[in-house]
Order: C-alpha cells, then structure tokens, then sequence
C-alpha cells in the first residue's frame, strides 16, 4: 500500500522531535531583515528581538514561493516513491503560501491540498491530528483521512496573546493613537483564527501573568475543547513561572497531553518578545 506523508510550513511551529517522528516534510517561510531574505529557520528568534532593539522595525515576512513547494513535492517523491502527500497548509486568508502550493501542485499525482485556515499551535493542530490518526492505522484509506482532516478544520480554535504592543505597532497593525492608549492601560489584545482571518476579539488589562491564565480560562469557558490534547504556544521572553501555572490550569482542566510549542522568527516577528497562545480542537 502507498505511504502518505504529511507536509506543511514552517509556520507551524512544529517541535522537532514531533516533525522526526512522523517523517512530516516541513517547507520555510521567509524572513527578511537588513536587506537579506532568509529562510525561516535560519534565523534565531533572539536575532529578530535584537533586530527591533537596535532600529525599532520589525522584519518583514514572506510566502513560501511556487519553486520551493515544487521543490519540496519533488523531493518527497524522490524520497517515498509512490506516496501519496497530503499538504496541510498555513491559512489562505492571511498568505499567498497556500496559492503558491496549489499552482505548484499541478502536475503532481496523488498530491492532496488541506487550507487548515490556521497558524501556529492551530495549523500545528490539524497537522498532528492527521499524524496521530496515520500513527493509529497506517492502512488508513487516504480519501478517508483527507475527509477526517478537512472535518476538523472548522473545529480548530486558536487565540494568542501578542507579547509587546510594540511589535504591532511597528508592523503596522495598530494605530499610533490605540498603541498609546494601549500602552498606558497595559492592555493586551486577544487574537484569534476566524474563518482563516486573524482577528482581536477581546482586550485584556493587566500583566502577562494576570492576562495569560484569564485568557486560558476564557478560551476553555468558550469552546468545548477535546481533553486528550492541548497546545500551548509561548514566545522567548514569557516567564517560566506563567508557563509553570498555565501548565497546571490545563492538566486541573482535564488535559490528558499538554504540548508546549515555541514560536519560530516567522511567527514571532508579530507577536513579539513573552507572547503566549493556545490552540485545540472542539469536539
């Protein structure tokens, strides 16, 4: 029977030991600092944070283009002859990433394209949901776990918590006015996936200590989230001891598996320095 092999992007942040066990083919997003573009990966987040302290601008960020998905669906082929690669990609409605897969699928037999319409811990999400179901039964039709994955797309729920306000603001995503006003109120913007679209749906006041476990207890008040597994999605920067509590809110919560995830450079480009998020599936 034909192996299927799962491919995504680098915007998943997925841990490594997770993307090695399931042989999950991960292609780079872009980064782009002093002029140079660099494949997500290759930059540490630290060089970013630094980036912004010495300039007060944040990199720039780019779609991986149609030659590195050809490239990448090549590469599997030549890698597991006959397999069947099924693409779970970064959402459509926030990069071009998804389009430069489909144009670059053509051409591709038994090459399948899932828009997860998530980022991060969510994407992350529904790529390990499908890793999970292939690890439980290798023989799975592919046309089954393609309907199984795409079933649980609309039930995915990510929200993250920006660590610095500045970082918006230099990305252009608030005005100067809220940014001010923001600042002085300490408050924390709470952004979530809907319908592919990133979106503020509340605002928080107070510290990342505070804010953090208000938002985990609101997200799980809100969504009837499934109890065999949690994402946790933290920035360099956010203290030890809010990840050490969070941790304990989600296994009181009923969590029979919490995974920490670090988000890349790609991904902390926007969020910045301490942000936290979290990401499940409903049941």
């Amino acid at each position: 029977m034909r192996k299927i092999i799962l491919s995504t992007e680098s915007g998943a942040d997925l841990p490594k030991d997770l993307v090695e066990k399931h042989q999950i083919q991960v292609v780079p997003m872009h980064v782009i600092m002093d002029g140079k573009d660099y494949l997500d990966g290759e930059l540490s987040v630290e060089e970013v944070f630094d980036y912004y302290s010495r300039i007060k601008k944040i990199p720039s960020t780019a779609a991986t283009n149609v030659q590195e998905y050809h490239d990448l669906f090549t590469k599997i082929r030549m890698d597991f002859p006959d397999s069947i690669i099924i693409h779970i990609g970064y959402t459509s409605k926030a990069s071009a990433s998804f389009q430069s897969a489909v144009i670059a699928a053509e051409g591709f037999d038994k090459l399948f394209l899932i828009d997860a319409l998530n980022v991060t811990g969510g994407l992350a999400a529904v790529v390990m949901y499908a890793a999970a179901m292939l690890e439980e039964d290798p023989e799975i039709d592919y046309g089954q776990l393609i309907e199984n994955i795409e079933s649980i797309v609309p039930k995915t729920r990510l929200a993250f918590l920006p660590g610095s306000l500045d970082f918006l603001k230099a990305g252009g995503r608030v005005s100067n006015i809220a940014y001010i006003g923001g600042a002085l109120l300490k408050i924390k913007p709470c952004i979530e996936l809907k319908e592919g679209k990133l979106v503020s749906t509340r605002k928080y006041r107070g510290k990342m200590d505070i804010v953090a476990e208000k938002l985990l207890k609101d997200y799980l008040d809100e969504y009837n989230i499934d109890r065999k597994q949690l994402y946790l999605i933290y920035s360099v920067g956010l203290d030890e001891n809010i990840k050490k509590r969070l941790d304990e809110i989600a296994k009181v919560a009923g969590f029979k598996n919490v995974t920490w995830m670090q988000a890349g450079a790609m991904i902390s480009t926007h969020a910045g320095p301490g942000g936290f998020g979290i990401a499940g599936m409903e049941c």
